[in-house]
Order: C-alpha cells, then structure tokens, then sequence
C-alpha cells in the first residue's frame, strides 16, 4: 500500500457537494505552503469523499498529491479528521455552522469578541463561563454548553460511518438515534439500520453491512431482504405478498443466485421469521375459489384482519338513525328537501340520500360534474333537519378543506377527526369512540387499508358510515384497495352518479375526463374554453414549451398567476419533462433572480419565493402530506426555512427540509384530493410506463377552470387504452365476504 501523505490546513470554500456520496472538491489554505499546488491566492484542490465541512474549519487530510491532466496537481484525500479551529474567523464560521441551532453568525461573533481564540477552549474546559458573554442569552448558552459536549462525540462517530460511506446528513440522523451508542449497534447489525433510523432503507444498510463485509448469503441480510421485499411490495399498494412472490422478490432484490440451496436457505429464514411473529402467514381466498398462502407484514395483516371484522359488525349492528326515519314518507320528505334547497335531484341521487340514511354502510360514487358534492349536502341537510350529529372527514388537508368550503360545515382530516398525536396513537378508538350518528369520508378514493382500520375503531357499530369518492381515480398511495373492495363485498348500498350536468356549452374539462374514463380519446381539437393541447414531440422542446406557458402564454391570454394559480403535473419523475427537470426549469423561470436569499439542502436548492409541498404528515407542526405553500424567508441565524402554508407560518430547520419538495410541478399521485384553477400536463411517449388511463383521469380531474396538455396524440392514444389498473394483493375483499 503507497505510503498516505498529511495535509492540514483551514478550508476557505466549498466548491462542490454531492450530498448522495459525500464526494467533495475544496480549496484549503495549507499551514504548510506547496508552490507547485497553490493557486493565486495560495490555496490548494482537495478533492474525495467526506462530511460534509464548513468554511473556517481547519482539517486533517490523509491522502495523496496527484497531477491530475485536466485540473493540475490536487491532493486526493482518503481521510479526513476535523482539527478544532484556532483562528477567530475560523472559530465563528465553526459555532456558526449549524451546531446549535440559534447560534448563527452575529451570535458566534459576540461569543469570540468576548473570549477571543481561547473560546473552544473555555468550552472545553470551564463551559460554564459561557453564561458571561454580555446579551447572550442564557438558554442559548446551555445549549452550546450542552451541544459541544455531544458534537465532539458525534464527529468522531460521524469520521467512523463516513468510513463506509454514509453521507454526513445520514450519519447525523444515525447517530441522533443511537448516540454515543451508535459505532457498537451499527457493529452489531447494520440492517437495523434500515429499521430504525428513518430514511436509511435497505438499501444504504446494506450497502453498509457489505462494506462491512457481511455475506451475501447471510441469515441477517436474508432476514432484512425478505422485510424490504414485503415494504417494496407495500408501496407498490399490495398488503400481502403471495409465498412464491415474495421468495423470488426476496433473491432478486438480494441479488443472490437463483440456485436450489439459495431458495431454501431464503424460505428457511422466511419461516423462522414467522416462528418469531415477524411475518405472518395466512391463507387468502382467491376469485377462482382456490386458496394461496399469503406473507403479511404484520401490521397490515392485523389492519385487514381486524377492517374486515369492524366493517360487517357495523353492517349488521342496529341503526341509530332507526328512530328518526320511523315513519318517513320518502319520495314527500325528499321533494321538500330538494325543494327548501333550491335544487333538482334525480332519481339516483334521491336513492343515494336515502341509502345513507337507512343503510349502515353506503357508498357514493361518481366522476366530476356527477352530483355528488350536491347529493353529499343533501345527505348533510337530512341530519340537520333530523338534529342528528355527523362528522365529516377526508384523508387529506386540502380535501378536508374543499369538503368544508363546498358544504358549508367543518371538515377535518382523519388523522385530526381521530385525534392523531405525535407518538402514533389515537384518541378515539374502540374505548372512546366518535359521537356521531353518522361519519362521512369524502376522497375516499385515497383511503389506504392502515388508515382505514384505525377509522373503524373509532366508529361506534351503531353509527352509520358513508364513503364518498371516484373510483376510477388511481388508488391510494398506501397499501390497500379500500373504496373499491368494500363497493365490490356486498356489504354496502353503492350508488354510481352516472347523469352528467353540464356547466357550459364550450366547456370539455368534464366532458373530457368522461370520455378517458370510458376509453374514448378526448377533443383535443382547441375549439373549447378550457382544454387545450399544444404539439411536441421533442422532450427537451416539450419542457420549455411547458415553461413558457406557464410563464407567459396562461398569463397573459387569461389572467392566471402562474405560481397561485397553475399547477403542473407530470406522470413521471425523471427525464427532460419529469418532476424533477420541471420543478428545476420552473424554478428557474419563475423564481430565479439570484439576489434572493437561498439555502442548498439536500442537493437541492431552497430560494425565498419557492412554491413547496409537505411530502409527509407532521402533526406537531399541523402540516399534512400534499400542503402547498411558499418560502417567506431564509433565516441563517436559526437555521430555518420560514414557509407559509394555508396563511400561517411553519418553521422548518435545515434537518426537517426533507418534508418539503419543490412543488412546480408534481406527480399525479401528489395530486390526489387537490384541485388546482389551471392545470398543466406533459404527455409524451417517454412516460410509456406510467402512461394509464386512470393516471391521466386523475390528472384532468384536479383542474377547475383549464386543462392544458403538451404532447403527443399518440401517448395519449396509450394511457386512454391503458386499462391495466394493477392487480394489488389484498386480502381485505375476501374477508369481507366471507
């Protein structure tokens, strides 16, 4: 092994930081001086994979000087070891970089005017004398006191898990889950990584566990690949995977060969985690009669087990609306109510109220312009006129707040409706139950199998359940297929609104939406006032065709704003028109004046003015999966991102910013339960895979006044014929019927 040559120096910027891999290019200031390696300035490239550092550190490379052709003489740096700082700016910049939050630059350097270059040194020795920087205050003192003290434990652990290639962030969420315990758990068994530590996955663990050199057949890895296999199969909407699927799932996955020894080793650590009440088995009942052994997580199998039995003990249990329709007059009382209302019912939705009123479980359904919003106050309006309670929910917190506008009556989401706290519990549940007489889910298209267990367990049997939805919309984003197998059991009276009124002669958003969803190819011929399709097929034009159009085109012909207003959305993540390029491209055009303040986190770039969404519930700041909102500010002092969503502040730190994604543009999945003035959709034939019928019904569906889309014919010729909605395994149909 060559000889690895020292370098120490005081780093004065960062050029360039990848924060998947940690590969970093730097200038340094060396202590010791290198002509044939320095730059003008007298700072020397030194490039490799490593924490991530802060200007004003002073640090300890061990490596190598290569002349590399293109860049000239830098030194490669194979290990890294911070020095603590010894010159005052190199002290301000180090408390300043995020190591307490609060303590930003006007601070630190009130810190090192009082106590000069001895001031690591106080804090290491008498951290007491902290508390006497004038103006200082006195909680922030204690928390440096306090923050010192573990930060120079955690860069040691940090330098130790950068040694297999964790990147700085991750290591810091490992070790704020383990602390000082971190190096021996990670020794133990790095796959507990992925079970513990949020956001590390199999994946990083495994990359770890290999590094670590842990086999490729290894009963611990076997054990961790079969718990992925099953969480992939989850996220894909499946709540079981079939045996057989699950073994191949697991080796493929595993990348171990496909040999007689390997598929009984992985079938051997399957039924010892089974033994072990890891996973579950069970046997599920198939269409055709037959049975197949099914694998469950055990989370899901207790959620479809436990639905199931909720569900048909409400749908048998007695009413406690009995009493209030006794001796009702039904075609009377609706008349009436149609009447006091101002509106006209039809045959359907007159069949729909009643349902709900006299049908323990009820289901109403429909495509846009179908009535249901109109049928759903008509259903509210009976309780009232009954002085019967009722509680109004949706999974989401812009659907709740579209159901609270369109029906005049609070709305809430679930998890609020239930009583969600940050711990992961419920306050109502089967002990202290909702009172209501009647609960009624709107986007119930989105409910996901988990969600739905935890919302019967707080139903009172004798409590009347309504879900409302479109069940031709995709499905939910978590496992399950609620909405369509609790319409398919038998146990609830569905109604299906099928009667189309429209708003206006040259309007084609609904009449479009109806058209894809029956298979037929939409008018695309720009002769309406709200559907509009502009021709590319050249993916890199597309996406500046979509630019423009948002930025000029919808402006200035029709007055919209294109970042309150118009909404993008894309099928597909990656390529020249995918979320990530478009988000990227329409936050350059839009919000890309330099002069704004900005923060990179991530690899992402956060400017004042960008347009983010919530990608994840977050009950202690009350922000939810799928809020849009703006960046205010940029607060370098506390380290924070100040966002406006819904009219209030939300302060997120730099560590929490991974709950936020740039939100010009979003997926067709994000978009579920929102509505949007204007929508904007790419079409192209490079989205084949994710080119469904139901994807681009959704899509249409999330606009109220426009629908612009950029393409081609020929891809939307292909989702419209796409009616392969995928097979998800559930168990949660068969159970219901017994």
């Amino acid at each position: 092994m060559a000889h690895m040559e020292t370098l120490t120096g005081t780093i004065e910027r960062i050029t360039y930081y990848n924060d998947d891999n940690g590969y970093t290019v730097l200038k340094l200031t060396p202590d010791k001086k290198r002509p044939d390696a320095a730059a003008r300035d007298g700072t020397v490239t030194v490039v490799g994979a490593m924490p991530e550092l802060q200007p004003g550190e002073s640090v300890e490379f061990g490596g190598a000087w290569v002349n590399d052709p293109r860049w000239g003489m830098q030194f490669r740096a194979e290990m890294v070891r911070p020095i603590i700082p010894t010159s005052r700016t190199g002290i301000v910049n180090y408390l300043s970089s995020g190591i307490v939050k609060g303590i930003g630059p006007r601070t630190a350097e009130k810190i090192v005017d009082y106590f000069g270059t001895e001031t690591l040194t106080i804090l290491d020795r008498e951290p007491h004398r902290i508390e006497e920087v004038p103006g200082l205050k006195s909680n922030l003192a204690q928390s440096l006191v306090k923050a010192w003290a573990e930060n120079q434990a955690m860069r040691q652990t940090l330098i130790y898990l950068q040694g297999y290639g964790i990147t700085s962030r991750m290591a810091v969420r490992i070790y704020g889950a383990y602390g000082q315990e971190t190096v021996t758990k990670v020794n133990e068994d790095p796959y507990r990584l992925a079970d513990e530590v949020f956001g590390i996955g199999f994946i990083r663990a495994d990359t770890i566990a290999r590094q670590m050199g842990v086999e490729a057949d290894a009963r611990n890895r076997i054990r961790a690949g079969l718990h992925y296999a099953l969480n992939r199969l989850a996220s894909e909407g499946h709540t079981f995977a079939p045996r057989p699927l699950l073994l191949n799932t697991a080796r493929d996955l595993l990348e171990i060969a496909d040999r007689p020894d390997i598929t009984a080793r992985i079938s051997a650590v399957l039924d010892g985690q089974i033994l072990a009440e890891e996973l579950v088995s069970d046997s599920v009942r198939r269409d055709d009669g037959t049975s197949e052994t099914a694998i469950y997580l055990p989370l899901y199998h207790h959620s479809e087990v436990g639905a199931a039995r909720r569900l048909r003990d409400i749908a048998s249990a007695p009413s406690s609306l009995v009493g209030a329709w006794r001796d009702t007059h039904w075609p009377g009382f609706l008349a009436e109510l149609a009447k006091s209302n101002n509106v006209r019912l039809t045959d359907q939705q007159q069949g729909a109220v009643r349902a709900a009123m006299t049908s323990k479980l009820s289901i109403l359904t429909g495509g846009p312009g179908t009535g249901k919003t109109t049928t759903l106050q008509m259903v509210i309006n009976a309780l009232l006129s009954a002085r019967r309670t009722f509680k109004l929910a949706s999974p989401t917190g812009r659907a709740a707040k579209r159901l609270s506008e369109a029906t005049g009556q609070p709305a809430s989401t679930i998890h609020r409706m239930l009583g969600y706290s940050p711990d992961g519990y419920f306050a109502h549940d089967e002990d202290t139950p909702l009172e209501a007489d009647m609960v009624i889910v709107d986007e119930a298209s989105m409910l996901d199998l988990v969600l739905f267990y935890s919302l019967l367990k707080a139903i009172r049997p004798t409590t009347h359940l309504m879900l409302v939805g479109d069940v031709d919309q995709l499905p939910s984003v978590g496992a399950g297929n609620v909405l369509r197998d609790v319409m398919n059991s038998g146990l609830a009276h569905v109604t299906r609104l099928n009667t189309i009124f429209r708003q206006s002669e040259d309007s084609l958003i609904v009449d479009n939406a109806h058209r894809v969803n029956h298979g037929e190819m939409p008018h695309l011929h720009n002769k309406s006032s709200d559907f509009f399709f502009f021709r590319e097929e050249d993916p890199q034009k597309a996406a500046e065709l979509v630019v423009d159009i948002v930025l000029n085109r919808i402006p200035d012909k029709f007055g919209y704003d294109p970042m309150d207003d118009v909404q993008v959305i894309a099928p597909m993540y990656r390529g020249p028109v995918g979320v990530h390029a478009l988000n990227e491209a329409l936050q350059r055009a839009l919000n890309g004046d330099s002069r704004l303040a900005e923060k990179k986190l991530g690899g992402r770039v956060f400017r004042a003015g960008d347009k983010v969404m919530q990608i994840k519930n977050n009950y202690e700041k009350e922000v939810f999966n799928g809020d849009i909102g703006r960046i205010v500010g940029i607060n370098f002092d506390d380290n924070e991102l100040e966002v406006v969503m819904d009219g209030r502040y939300v302060y997120y730190d730099w560590q929490e910013a991974e709950e936020l994604t740039h939100a010009y543009c979003i997926s067709t999945h994000r978009s579920q339960g929102g509505e949007y003035p204007v929508v904007v959709i790419p079409m192209l034939t490079q989205h084949y895979m994710m080119l469904q019928r139901n994807l681009l019904y959704t899509a249409i569906t999330r606009a109220k006044k426009m629908v612009v889309m950029v393409g081609t014919h020929k891809a939307v010729h292909i989702a419209v014929n796409n009616n392969r909605v995928a097979e998800r395994y559930s168990g949660l149909l068969a159970r219901l019927r017994g």
